[in-house]
């Protein structure tokens, strides 16, 4: 009798084992699928992470473009003379990765604008050298008094406010990803226009 009594008790041990190894298993599967889904997540995050790094530097890249271009006074709808094919004027397109393919577009958006134009007055011009004797010399002569009508120079100190749009493009290469980073920089910057062209530049 007592040998069936043991019997039967080791019997529900073996039962109750298996209900916990069973138990340890899906815990242990759970665990896994759970570090799978984070570390796939934060995969996610560094990319994303990545592709706004791009996009920001893309963007910067093109407001530095913008500058240096002598077209962004005399032109601001088309300060490019090679935008990206395709795309309208004030537009570049970057190749981020290396692999002959355009990435990132950024556009110029909107059209750059003359904030403030005032005419430098000939008293605040260095001597020359430099390019403060551009501006003496683009003054009309007078009874042989330099500038002898206004006092003014033929230079005028501009504030610019230039906004670019940066996205990833779509495989097709013509227009923006629906998905992905939008990064948008805006900027503000001084530069010298003729005074001739403060009237067309910066009404």
């Amino acid at each position: 009798m007592q040998g069936i009594h043991q019997f039967a008790v080791r019997h529900s041990q073996r039962g109750v084992t298996l209900v916990v190894g069973m138990i340890m298993l899906v815990l242990i599967t759970l665990l896994v699928l759970a570090g799978f889904h984070l570390g796939r997540n934060n995969l996610d995050i560094v990319g994303n992470a990545q592709q706004r790094n791009d996009a920001l530097g893309a963007a910067q890249q093109t407001i530095e473009a913008a500058v240096n271009s002598r077209l962004l006074t005399a032109t601001p709808g088309s300060v490019f003379p090679s935008p990206c094919s395709g795309w309208p004027d004030n537009t570049l397109c970057y190749d981020v990765n290396g692999d002959g393919t355009n990435d990132v577009v950024v556009q110029l958006t909107p059209t750059p604008t003359c904030v403030r134009a005032q005419i430098i007055p000939l008293t605040q011009l260095s001597f020359p050298p430099g390019d403060d004797q551009i501006c003496r010399n683009m003054v009309q002569q007078c009874h042989g008094q330099e500038g002898c009508s206004t006092g003014n120079s033929g230079c005028a100190n501009s504030v610019w406010d230039i906004r670019a749009l940066a996205q990833n493009l779509a495989p097709n290469g013509i227009s923006p990803a629906n998905q992905g980073p939008t990064a948008i920089v805006d900027q503000g910057i001084a530069t010298r226009i003729g005074a001739n062209d403060v009237e067309t530049s910066c009404p």
